[in-house]
Formats: C-alpha cells, structure tokens, sequence
C-alpha cells in the first residue's frame, strides 16, 4: 500500500519493491468535457488541461519502468460529436505533436498508433509521421496512441487479414490459433495490456482493446482526466499489486507456479 505522505520518488520505490510493475498499461482518458463544465468553462479547456495529465502520466511511466502506455486518444464514436469540437481536438493533437515531440525523444520515448489513422487529417497524418521517424530508436518507453480506434473494427480487420493470406496460399486455416492472431493485431508487437485504467467514474470500456483485455485488471478512477496526475497512477498500481491474477487457475496452482 502506498503511504499518503510519501514524495512521487518515494512512491515510485515502494511501488518497485512491493510487486511486480505492469509492462503496459492502457488508459481511457474520460471526462475532458465535465472537468470543463463544472468549472463554467468550454470543452476545449478540459482537452488542453488533459495534455498536461498526458505528459505527467507519460514521464511517470516511463521513471516505473513501464514498456507500454496505451492511451485512447480518439475513437471512431468520436467523429459522432459536434464538428467544432471535432476540429478543435485535431487541432489540439497537432500542437501536442509538435510541443512534446522533442521532449519525448530526449526521454527516450518511442511514439507509435493504432487505428485507422488514413482517416485522419492530413495535418495531424504529418505531424504523427515525423514524430515516428524522429523516435524510432528510442528504447524506453513505448507511447502508443489509438487514433480513430474501434476495437470491433480492429478485430474484423485482423480476420479480414488472416483470410486474405490464407487466400493467398501464406497461411492454412490449420495455422490460425490465438498466438497467429495476436500477431496480426495492431499491437501484435506488444504484451496484452496487463492494468486497463478508466477515469471519470464510467464503468465500461468502450470498444477498447477488446480482445487484447481478455484477462486484462481493470482499474476505475472517479477523477476526471484533467486531474489524474502520478498520484492517481500510483494508487492504480498499488491496487493492481494487490490483486492475485490467477488467468483460469485456481490460489493454490498460481503460488505453487510462483515459486518454481
């Protein structure tokens, strides 16, 4: 358990030693809109103070040792809303680009996205290329970003995929298992996400990740996005410590694999 009045760098050690840190974590950054309106401001206001939890959750992962943070930046759902809204959160996303790039690569961050990223503008298109490029030797920490993301249409892609190189004549149909399907998935290079993090109070994860949360913890934090911090990511850690995953089996089969 985390002790309330210790130090971000106090925390991060007792985090390191009471249990193992998650290799990636996944956030589904909520509640922009109401951070906003309690305040009497517009919507715009809580997408700009929501870069700000960006970059702190970012660099906090990456001091823990994270390998991946997921962060659902936009969904195909949100093409739904108000069209100024829209254009305001593009426009958002292409000066965070062009702000914290640099930042990241002297982090050490390598900056990759998932999602039907053809259908973005060709602006936000440019800007996502050139900071690929400039952070693609990066080692530490992988920021990767689900852009127009549906996790339905991801996995009808990937069957769609698999059946056209079985098609072919690249695969049989005997090849296809779980593991050959992970693989064709946008994140096919990284672990299944082991903490999926949702703030605002919601309870429901929303077309995310869907097959790749299959034994995923999922973690509820009432704050909205603006105001989740470090502090807020360490309280989730603490709580996914506390948890035993036990992926089918049962207490005594998990401790008796522990101690092989």
């Amino acid at each position: 358990m985390i002790r309330l009045g210790s130090d971000d760098k106090g925390l991060q050690e007792e985090l390191k030693a009471s249990g193992s840190i998650p290799k990636h974590i996944a956030i589904i950054m909520d509640g922009n809109g109401r951070w906003a309106k309690q305040r009497a401001l517009p919507r715009a206001a809580g997408h700009r103070e929501g870069v700000n939890s960006v970059r702190d959750i970012v660099e906090a992962c990456g001091e823990l040792g994270v390998k991946c943070l997921t962060l659902y930046t936009f969904s195909t759902e949100n093409w739904k809303r108000p069209t100024h809204e829209v254009s305001t959160l593009m426009r958002l996303l292409v000066k965070a680009l062009r702000d914290e790039t640099d930042r990241l690569y002297r982090n050490n961050v390598r900056l990759t996205a998932i999602g039907d990223l053809g259908s973005l503008p060709a602006g936000v298109q440019r800007e996502l290329s050139e900071a690929f490029e400039k952070t693609t030797r990066n080692t530490g920490l992988n920021l990767n970003l689900a852009l127009s993301y549906s996790g339905r249409r991801e996995i009808v892609e990937t069957a769609r995929k698999i059946a056209s190189d079985v098609a072919a004549g690249k695969l049989s149909a005997d090849d296809i298992d779980e593991s050959l399907f992970s693989r064709y998935l946008s994140t096919g290079s990284m672990p299944d996400p082991d903490l999926l993090i949702r703030t605002s109070g919601e309870l429901r994860i929303s077309n995310f990740l869907l097959y790749q949360s299959a034994y995923t913890e999922i973690y509820f934090s009432r704050v909205f996005w603006p105001d989740f911090r470090r502090r807020q990511l360490y309280e989730a850690i603490s709580d996914f410590q506390k948890r035993e995953r036990r992926f089918g089996l049962v207490s005594e089969q998990v401790k008796r694999l522990q101690t092989i």
